[in-house]
């Protein structure tokens, strides 16, 4: 064997493989279309190069010469970016976050799930700065159950049997949520995190849900499982999902009504070109968002602002935190100021009596009794 030839432990030369081929391997070569083939060639194979092919070949080729679906083809390109993509990019932001507080009586906390339709609850102690952990749906069936249900005892002195075993009248709804020793641990991550890391950590603690902090320490946003899930396989809606309307509604008179956190994408695509945001929606994302950024602070419910362009938006839900609902309507035009003279004139209403200026008779003369 000649210096110059390199030496490989591996008997065959494999270095141009995807993967090592063991001695004894039958190989064979697979159907490939003449786009990869020729992608392959232009751009080699080498080790730690898989995801810079993969993404090449899903760029540069048709479902039928990848053999991915479209679906399989969107769920891989998902993935890809999953590795770049931070908590920051699929968190629930703070001021969406519903919270409880930990002395929250059990009762309140039943009607608190039933009307967010959240089997999750954050749990704190005065703010939402000082998180204590989150509350499961589930843990709080089951202490419900286990307080409800009679002894054999008392089963077999009653006359008429329980329906199950159980008694829920002896489960105090007014004992506060902490007393009830169901609070479950919190993660607690950074908006740099990627979100694939805390993917794997979430299936490691078996802890679904993490409480995004600043850098202070403050509650920044919240993000589950299901979140960071929902990026790979696009939104997933179970039975107690409702429909939501339409972020933008078209009303009977022209006019729309908008929630404040639909993307100024959408509420160009359904109210046209000629809502032309300008430099005060190039930063932002949101209808909300480019409202705050064009009149410089946080606006009040019931305010009307003028823009952009011919349009005008109301303010019709709002709190101290940031706008809810929105109303969006052409600009009426008003009519231009009167004078003080004029105005003067149309409000006094003409003396039938009085002739006009500069016409008012001679007084009459006297009857000759001094004259000669």
């Amino acid at each position: 064997m000649a210096d110059s030839e390199p030496i490989h432990d591996n008997p065959r030369n494999t270095r141009n493989l995807p993967a090592v081929v063991q001695p004894g391997e039958i190989t064979r070569p697979t159907a490939e279309g003449w786009l990869v083939r020729a992608i392959r060639t232009l751009f080699g194979w080498k080790a730690g190069s898989v995801r810079d092919d993969l993404q090449v070949v899903l760029d540069a080729t048709t479902p039928d010469d990848a053999g991915f679906s479209a679906v399989e083809r969107t769920m891989l390109r998902n993935i890809l970016n999953l590795h770049e993509r931070r908590i920051a990019d699929v968190m629930v932001h703070r001021a969406d976050i519903i919270a409880v507080k930990r002395d929250i009586p059990l009762g309140e906390l039943m009607d608190r799930f039933e009307s967010a339709g959240h089997s999750r609850f954050v749990v704190y102690n005065e703010t939402l700065d000082d998180p204590v952990g989150i509350v499961h749906i589930r843990d709080l069936l089951t202490f419900m159950t286990a307080k409800a249900r009679v002894s054999e005892a008392t089963k077999t002195k009653r006359k008429k049997p329980l329906p199950a075993g159980l008694d829920l009248r002896a489960v105090d709804l007014a004992l506060p949520l902490h007393d009830a020793n169901i609070i479950r641990k919190l993660l607690y991550v950074p908006p740099s995190m990627r979100a694939i890391d805390l993917l794997a950590q979430m299936q490691a603690s078996r802890i679904h849900l993490a409480l995004v902090v600043d850098e202070y320490g403050g509650s920044d946003g919240l993000v589950s499982l299901e979140d960071i899930v929902e990026q790979i396989v696009g939104e997933i809606d179970d039975e107690h999902d409702s429909d939501e309307p339409p972020s933008i509604v078209r009303q009977a008179d022209n006019s729309f009504i908008a929630d404040a956190r639909a993307s100024l994408d959408d509420v160009r695509s359904v109210i046209g070109e000629d809502f032309v945001t300008g430099e005060a929606g190039e930063e932002v994302e949101t209808l909300g968002g480019y409202l705050v950024s064009f009149v410089g602070r946080l606006p009040v419910r019931g305010e009307v602002i003028s823009g952009p362009g011919n349009y005008e938006v109301e303010v019709l839900d709002a709190d101290p935190r940031r706008v809810k609902r929105l109303r969006i309507a052409a600009r009426k035009e008003r009519p231009a100021p009167r004078t003080q003279r004029e105005s003067r004139r149309r409000e006094a209403p003409p003396d039938q009596g009085t002739p006009p200026s500069g016409d008012t008779p001679n007084p009459p003369s006297g009857d000759g009794a001094g004259s000669q």
